[in-house]
């Protein structure tokens, strides 16, 4: 270990109201909608729509969801980002400094950061908990990081990490745990992604190559190495060459979307529409942009997008779980820390 200090790392996943209660999640909806990264609208638009009509109407019917997602030892995103930061400290020993926070409500990143500075860490690595790079997220995380670091007087060197969307022990392990349902046994398998709106993956084009053609998404380049979109079609396909399977047996989409505006598509509930048309009876779906089990894969898919394949025709819809706390991934996550550190 260094004389000069230990190496810092922070676990950033997106937040968690403190508890199932209307006042939390209120509180949680609006640190969430407010951030312009999120809601990208000038100020006054952004207030009145979280404020005026988003907050008024959702905030109870997600104040029931999350009291059907709560376990008993709390929201699983943080009950899952304890024990990943747990084992990850644990992994890489004596010589880091581990913290958890979240980039909405509590733990903060600001909390996590002063523990961080109060040990006295030589370095910071930020390490967002979500394997594409897109702006309402990872952005979101590395601006919120440098808003707090820049009022203080000294600053250690920092490391941001942008994204992992094709790391190889992750890929791996998801692709583990849907071969424990038999990939064989199901009709179609689905990659459904958390959905964003079209008009973000434009603004984050600098090349002019943003939706040009039907199929911009399907390559990863230099054009659109940032693009969202195209990270999570390169997800699909390290996972689609790990699990063997061939064109015609899956389909990537795009599930969460909020408002009448376009998003990222396909849509994940047409896509189910569309399959389960076609006379498909069981779905296997793989959520490869949650690290953590959550309310948009327990209950969204597990939940919501089963009650609508039953009511087409269809029999299953069959999450496969995320990385969670298995000891595999939490070797993943520290194998990334040491090699980007």
């Amino acid at each position: 270990m260094s004389k000069f200090g230990k190496k810092g790392v922070l676990l950033v996943n997106l937040g968690t109201p403190d508890a199932p209660e209307w006042g939390a999640v209120y509180r949680y909806l609006k640190q969430f909608l407010l951030d312009a990264r999120v809601i990208d609208y000038p100020w006054l638009a952004r207030n009145l729509l979280v404020r005026g009509i988003i907050l008024p109407f959702r905030t109870s019917s997600s104040t029931k969801l999350y009291k059907e997602l709560w376990l008993p030892e709390g929201s699983p995103l943080k009950v899952y980002g304890e024990k990943l930061t747990e084992g990850v400290r644990e992994s890489l020993g004596e010589e880091y400094e581990v913290e958890l926070a979240m980039r909405y409500q509590n733990p903060s990143i600001e909390s996590a950061i002063d523990k961080l500075l109060a040990k006295q860490v030589r370095d910071i690595t930020v390490f967002p908990l979500f394997p594409q790079y897109a702006s309402a997220t990872t952005g979101s995380v590395h601006e919120e990081v440098m808003r707090i670091l820049v009022k203080k007087q000294t600053i250690p060197d920092v490391k941001l990490i942008n994204s992992y969307h094709d790391y190889e022990p992750m890929i791996e392990i998801f692709a583990e745990n849907g071969r424990t349902f038999g990939i064989e046994n199901y009709d179609h398998v689905l990659f459904s992604y958390h959905g964003l709106p079209q008009r973000h993956l434009r603004k984050a084009d600098t090349c002019n190559h943003c939706l040009k053609t039907a199929d911009c998404c399907q390559t990863l380049s230099i054009k659109n190495q940032f693009c969202y979109s195209a990270q999570c079609h390169a997800t699909t396909a390290a996972l689609v060459k790990k699990l063997g399977l061939k064109e015609g047996q899956y389909t990537t989409c795009f599930q969460s979307r909020l408002g009448k505006e376009v998003w990222a598509q396909p849509y994940t509930s047409e896509i189910i529409e569309k399959r389960a048309k076609a006379g498909d009876k069981k779905l296997l779906v793989f959520c490869p942009a949650f690290v953590a089990d959550c309310l948009e894969t327990t209950i969204e898919i597990s939940v919501e997008y089963q009650e609508e394949f039953e009511e087409l025709g269809g029999e299953k819809v069959q999450l496969v779980p995320s990385l969670n706390d298995s000891p595999i991934w939490v070797e993943a996550v520290a194998g990334l820390i040491q090699k980007e550190a």
